[in-house]
């Protein structure tokens, strides 16, 4: 019989995560794809945001030039889920682009042995104000 599996720690799912940022700052949509799962729903400022969306907004190349994840916090959901929230600061690729700030939410499953994000909130961040 094999040993229990058991959840990550933070930096593991920091790991996760990262690879996800890393991919929008080199367009890379294999990673992304790869760390999203089939069913992945986004809810954004903008609304909601399949998979497939998500994958599409790297189509042109990167869309973020650099960024830092800070205020980790990490929540057992269940033996096969956590969820890691978080303060990211970034800046969008393009002319004119300004630095800014938003909480992110995002629930990892593992499924068939795994790790692969099922589902992020992103939620700006008011009254920052930034250089």
């Amino acid at each position: 019989m094999a040993a229990p599996q058991t959840s990550p720690d933070l930096a593991a799912f920091l790991e996760l995560e990262t690879a996800v940022w890393e991919a929008m700052v080199y367009g890379d949509q294999a990673t992304d794809s790869k760390a999203l799962h089939e069913s992945f729903v986004g809810l954004y400022p903008t609304g909601f945001s399949t998979k497939a969306d998500h994958v599409a907004q790297l189509d042109d190349g990167p869309t973020i030039v650099e960024y830092l994840i800070e205020e980790a916090r990490l929540f057992a959901i269940a033996a096969d889920a956590a969820l890691l929230c978080y303060l990211a600061t970034y800046l969008r690729t393009g002319e004119g682009a300004v630095t800014e700030q938003m909480y992110v939410s995002s629930l990892w499953q593992r499924i068939d042995g795994t790790w692969v994000n099922t589902f992020s909130q992103d939620t700006p961040a008011s009254g920052v104000r930034l250089p």
